[in-house]
């Protein structure tokens, strides 16, 4: 009898020769049953120096009761106890699972009795399930058979089939119903192995088998859908197996961290195709898309196939709706097999009767199947076919189910055949930074957000953004601009340029007034620019504000161009969206939609900005003048800049020490419902930004925004606007305390500033590293100077770049703090003598460059 330690030495030799064996990662799938033989082998090893009774049964479960093994996955298993368990039973076993642990393995254990299984199986989903996975290593055979019957025998084959769907959406809704992640998750993605398991459990509930060959034989699938399951299955778990090598632990996401290694590891290539250069790295990511996308589309059909085995067809009423079509209970389906192919345009009309018809909540397989094999009839006459053009417009038309009906057209590859131009984007990578999906996946959240504005159950998100939408007329401009903003990515230029064109010949070829289509094509074209505007310019300065409404000219477009920018940033990435971005591109709309409207001149604005903060102001009970002696050093700037609320606040705060010679520091939740606002008014000096961004940068705080103003008698009064850390917001009183007192402490006391602290470089900036970039030039007065700043977003830049500004005697007066994911766009108001000579403010660039990559 070998001792633990040599047991744990020979698995581990064991498992290495297996890699070393299998180390051809697009040939390593035999590695999978060979690890679980291993397993088994070392198991039934250890088992046997304890000298159990035969009614003590070690179960494999879960994967590895499939008899399949990832190389760092759990080792499931189930100790099955006698009734009645002794003392002395339950400390041996005690004593098996601590030299589990001991060899190395990474085991998830569950010591039960029969009695107990059923309980438990009778609360919890995945308890039937890993049951229906049991496979038997050691113990008596009968006793086995006898417990995994009584337990199949319990399992309500209906009530199993509605709880794993369930299970599926609530993974799914985790994802955002999003298959093309750009970092996706192997095993629990839409369209990733998961779903795969899930067939597989369903049909074990039914008895069905295991394997694809299984449910062929009850013409479940065909041969060549077989085919391309078993390919697409075949490149998950390849995949799979390399990534878990490669990371040394369990770990199931393609991380950018390991997309460039598994390219290198499965012998992908850069290619370039005329200006447009594929990466190694893009070329895997696109196989395992095309992978997912075909288990996408054939889940559903054995999904829906095993669901009619297990439900009764019989008295499930088929209601006509014309030649083609007919609905069988809640499902729409072709009246004949071959109605495609007599009727092409039927392609389209299905997902357009999928919206029109309320009753039909989904496709039926034989539907869906005889869909995917008609795809190829959608050429150059069919999209130059009038009928089906009139189709395609009309499924924008319709008050519902859009984005469910264009997820599943480009599922099967409906839409990227109609419109190629979008085919092309379907899978495509983006490594900018913040967006989290591919290029299609990332258009159809966009519209899906669009589409949100128009739905009364979600009025409550955005408010405003669903009243603009219920008074637009003719919507479906928006959601056809929504599905073109980004169609001209991956062609090697301006996408938004490349975009415009492709979306102008579109839209002259298709049944849409002429208004519309130019209005569609001015959003493709523009979809950028209000996002930019509100985050790089001042937003409460009237001459922007001129400007922008100039640029848009009419109430229609700006009301678009709203809607379609808050829909487009909400569908990039959940940490790109922030309550802060959205009262931007709100206070920017109502300024706008103010000044178009010429209800108002600049002085009633000014003025009326003005009362309301005298009423807020008089709600805190101060005296009627009690304001005059601090507005007389503020400009109309500082008012025109500055919202009624933030003045009121302001006013309160500074009316009685206008002329204090010690900093005051005050702090409260913001008023856009995320964050904190900070207000520093001091003596202005040369180093106060830098001392104060130090100060954040060393609490933990991330500034997003700033404004930095300079009043009439010689003051800085600067606002602040910083995330409160995570772990953090329930003890904001107290982190209002500690900023009010800790940083009016260091700018009275006038502490040299600290060296910069360093922090990690992200994962993302590591594998995409974004080249810093400074430049300098004068604004449209001629009065100051802009300096935009683009580069990777680390803790500590801030300061680093308002430390150089210092030694340089350069003086902000505005700035502008822009964050995208990992990327940091940082626009600053200076000014300064350095930069009235020329040379001098080239080389404040050099050094602005110098110390961001030092940094």
């Amino acid at each position: 009898m070998r001792p633990v330690s040599a047991i744990r030495a020979s698995y581990a030799a064991d498992k290495a020769a297996l890699h070393q064996r299998f180390n051809t990662p697009s040939e390593a799938l035999p590695i999978l049953g060979e690890l679980a033989q291993l397993t088994d082998r070392t198991l039934s090893e250890l088992w046997g120096r304890h000298q159990f009774i035969d009614e003590v049964l070690l179960v494999a479960v879960g994967g590895y009761g499939r008899g399949e093994l990832f190389p760092y996955s759990d080792v499931d298993l189930l100790i099955l106890l006698p009734d009645l368990p002794s003392p002395a039973l339950l400390e041996k076993l005690e004593v098996f699972v601590g030299e589990l642990w001991d060899i190395g393995l990474e085991v998830g254990h569950s010591v039960r009795t029969t009695a107990d299984c059923m309980h438990e199986a009778e609360k919890d989903i995945t308890v039937q399930t890993a049951i229906l996975e049991a496979r038997l290593l050691v113990g008596d055979p009968e006793r086995f058979k006898e417990f995994y019957d009584t337990v199949h025998r319990y399992i309500d084959t209906k009530e199993f089939f509605e709880a794993k769907l369930l299970e599926q959406q609530a993974r799914y809704g985790r994802f955002q119903n999003a298959t093309y992640n750009l970092e996706p998750n192997i095993k629990e993605a839409p369209g990733g192995l998961r779903d795969l398991h899930l067939i597989g459990w369903i049909a074990a509930s039914q008895g069905l088998g295991r394997d694809w060959h299984a449910l062929a034989q009850l013409k479940m699938l065909t041969d060549e859908e077989i085919i391309k399951l078993e390919n697409a299955e075949r490149v998950l778990r390849a995949y799979r197996i390399q990534l878990h090598w490669r990371a040394k632990r369990r770990e199931d996401r393609i991380l950018f961290d390991y997309q460039h290694t598994l390219a290198s590891d499965f012998k992908f290539e850069d290619s370039e195709k005329g200006s447009i250069r594929l990466r190694a790295s893009e070329a895997l990511m696109a196989t395992y898309y095309r992978s997912a996308r075909i288990i996408s589309q054939l889940a559903p059909l054995l999904l829906e196939a095993l669901r009619a085995r297990i439900f009764s067809q019989i008295g499930i009423e088929i209601c006509p709706i014309n030649e083609s079509f007919q609905l069988r209970g809640s499902s729409l389906e072709i009246t004949a097999p071959d109605v495609f192919q007599r009727q092409p345009s039927a392609i389209l009309e299905l997902f357009w009767q999928l919206e029109r018809l309320r009753d039909a909540r989904d496709i039926s397989p034989a539907t869906l199947r005889a869909l995917w094999h008609a795809r190829s009839s959608i050429n150059d006459d069919f999209r130059s076919d009038p009928i089906n053009q009139q189709f395609f417009i009309d499924i924008f038309r319709e008050p519902r189910g859009l984005t469910r009906v264009l997820r599943r057209m480009n599922q099967y590859g409906v839409l990227g055949r109609f419109i190629p131009e979008f085919g092309q984007i379907v899978g495509r990578m983006q490594h900018d930074l913040f967006h989290v999906y591919t290029v299609d996946e990332h258009t159809l959240m966009v519209l899906r957000n669009v589409r949100r504005f128009a739905v009364n159950a979600f009025t409550h998100e955005y408010p405003m953004c669903s009243r603009l939408l219920a008074e637009f007329d003719r919507p479906e401009v928006l959601y056809l601009a929504a599905l073109f903003h980004d169609i001209g990515k991956g062609r090697g230029g301006d996408h938004s340029a490349l975009g415009k064109e492709i979306a102008a010949r579109w839209c002259q070829s298709m049944p849409l007034p002429i208004e519309d289509a130019l209005l569609i094509t001015w959003l493709v074209e523009h979809h950028l620019t209000m996002s930019s505007v509100a985050q790089k310019q001042d937003v409460y300065d009237p001459e922007t504000i001129q400007a922008f409404a100039t640029w848009v000219g009419d109430q229609r477009k700006l009301t678009a161009i709203y809607l379609l920018t808050v829909a487009d940033i909400r569908g990039t990435s959940p940490k790109v969206w922030n309550a802060w971005k959205a009262k931007l591109l709100e206070d920017l709309f109502k300024a706008t939609q103010r000044l178009l409207s010429n209800t108002n001149s600049d002085r009633s604005w000014l003025e009326e900005r003005q009362d309301e903060a005298l009423r807020l102001i008089r709600l805190h009970g101060l005296r009627q003048e009690a304001h005059e002696e601090f507005w007389k050093v503020l400009d109309t700037v500082y008012f025109l800049r500055h919202d009624a609320k933030e003045i009121a606040w302001h006013t309160r705060m500074l009316f009685s020490r206008v002329n204090t010679l010690k900093p005051i520091v005050r702090a409260r939740l913001s008023e856009s419902g995320e964050g904190l606002q900070v207000m520093v008014y001091s003596v202005d000096k040369n180093d106060l930004f830098a001392q104060i961004c130090s100060f954040f940068e060393r609490s933990g705080y991330t500034i997003f925004d700033a404004h930095i103003h300079t009043t009439q008698n010689g003051y800085a009064l600067d606002s602040f606007y910083v995330y409160i850390p995570d772990n953090r917001v329930e003890n904001y009183r107290d982190l209002i305390a500690y900023i009010e007192f800790e940083l009016s402490q260091q700018l009275e006391k006038g502490l040299p500033l600290g060296s910069v602290h360093k922090t990690r470089i992200s994962r993302q900036l590591k594998h995409f590293p974004i080249q810093p970039h400074v430049m300098i030039r004068p604004d449209e007065r001629g009065k100051y100077h802009v300096l935009s700043i683009a580069a990777g977003d680390r803790t500590g830049l801030l300061s680093t770049i308002a430390r150089v500004l210092a030694n340089n005697r350069i003086e902000i007066q505005s700035a502008k703090i822009m964050t995208l994911g990992e990327r940091a766009e940082d626009n600053f108001l200076i000014s300064g003598k350095l930069l009235k000579d020329q040379h001098a403010t080239r080389a404040l660039e050099a050094e602005l460059l110098q110390a961001i990559h030092a940094h």
